[in-house]
């Protein structure tokens, strides 16, 4: 059976969603379609706050990124994150792309020291990792980050082919940028109790996060310095914001696109490719923004990816909510990808932004698409 949010639900009785109530899976998830009033999603503010004291399970983790794009397509930061993980303490790690034109990559990659949490008043906000901090300057609503340091200064050719991290030329390169949410938190809460689950439900389970995940579209100015110039910028984007166990054993591949329109439409979407024997995703979840309101949906179709293309492939995604039926393409732009590497378990991993068409409207957005070479036939 392909899971789904509210399937896994119906595993666990009665939870708590995005709007903080108890729902009865017979009923739909939102009563009413949540406005952008609340940009909590429902959650307590001390949610978007840092993790200060270490968890008692060592693979308790924390993660904190973002996928910015200036308006223009220029180039792009097709994630920016940090992870901190209970065993491996005091010690986070972190990993940052940085993506310009004419296919010319930059990633900051590598385990750093770790900032005090604590902010000037006394407050859990601030999250690094060696040359990059986040913090978050108003729950739910604004926060920053800062890179400041060197960086692997490649292409994105040279990624594909695995020359990538052969190379040794390391790029000074300063980003700062402010963030302002837009949109409510759409967010996946997963209880760490399986026992119920079927052994693909358990799987994705802990693939997405025994614990709870958000998402927020925002907009965004900043500064890029590199090269010896310095250059103003506006942009769009997504933040996440995850505590939970993660374990990645039975994985296979996924496909995740969102992005922020001009009117402050938007949209997000993740599914799992079919697993052996079916043609229905084994994950499969999705939002759409619209009026001012928040409105769950579901994937019925999704650009799985098959092959390392890095610029221009068509993005062909169809979503299904109350609303009725959403169609919107894209192409690819600002690609980076990632082989080879002993934590991908054998998975291809594209990192990139995509130009979204939807109407009459055009915005760039994220792309974060996997798939294993070895397990191609779940596709």
């Amino acid at each position: 059976m392909p899971l789904k949010r509210r399937t896994f639900l119906n595993n666990l009785g009665t939870t708590t969603l995005a709007g903080g109530l108890p729902l009865s899976l017979s009923a739909p998830l939102f009563a009413k379609a949540p406005t952008y009033s609340d940009l909590s999603g429902g959650l307590a503010p001390e949610k978007d706050y840092a993790l200060f004291e270490k968890p008692d399970n060592p693979e308790m983790r924390e993660g904190v990124s973002m996928w910015m794009f200036e308006d223009s397509g220029a180039f792009g930061f097709p994630r920016m994150g940090i992870e901190v993980v209970a065993g491996r303490w005091g010690d986070n790690r972190f990993n940052c792309n940085f993506a310009l034109p004419q296919g010319r990559v930059l990633t900051g990659a590598g385990y750093g020291a770790v900032p005090t949490p604590i902010d000037a008043q006394g407050k859990p906000t601030i999250i690094g990792a060696g040359p990059v901090t986040f913090q978050c300057l108003e729950p739910f609503k604004r926060w920053k980050i800062v890179y400041e340091g060197s960086a692997l200064d490649g292409t994105v050719e040279q990624q594909i082919s695995g020359a990538f991290n052969k190379g040794e030329k390391q790029t000074p390169v300063r980003l700062e940028a402010e963030m302002t949410m837009v949109t409510p938190a759409w967010v996946q809460e997963f209880s760490a109790d399986t026992d119920k689950m079927s052994k693909e439900e358990a799987e994705n389970a802990e693939a997405m996060g025994l614990g709870y995940r958000y998402e927020h579209h925002f907009r965004a100015t900043g500064t890029l310095s590199i090269d010896g110039g310095s250059r103003d910028f506006s942009a769009t984007g997504l933040r996440i914001h995850r505590q939970s166990i993660r374990r990645l054993e039975g994985f296979y591949g996924h496909c995740w696109l969102s992005a922020l329109f001009p009117d402050d439409s938007a949209f997000g979407m993740l599914v799992y490719p079919p697993a052996q024997g079916s043609d229905e995703y084994s994950y499969n979840d999705a939002v759409i923004y619209r009026n001012g309101r928040q409105y769950p949906a579901r994937v019925i179709k999704a650009p799985l990816l098959s092959d390392t293309v890095p610029e221009g492939e068509l993005l062909e995604i169809e979503l299904e909510s109350e609303l009725g039926t959403h169609r919107i393409s894209g192409r690819t732009t600002l690609s980076t990808f990632k082989a080879n590497q002993p934590e991908l378990q054998g998975l291809v991993l594209q990192q990139a932004g995509a130009l979204y068409t939807w109407g009459d409207q055009q915005a760039y957005g994220m792309v974060e698409r996997s798939y294993n070479p070895e397990k191609d036939g779940h596709r």
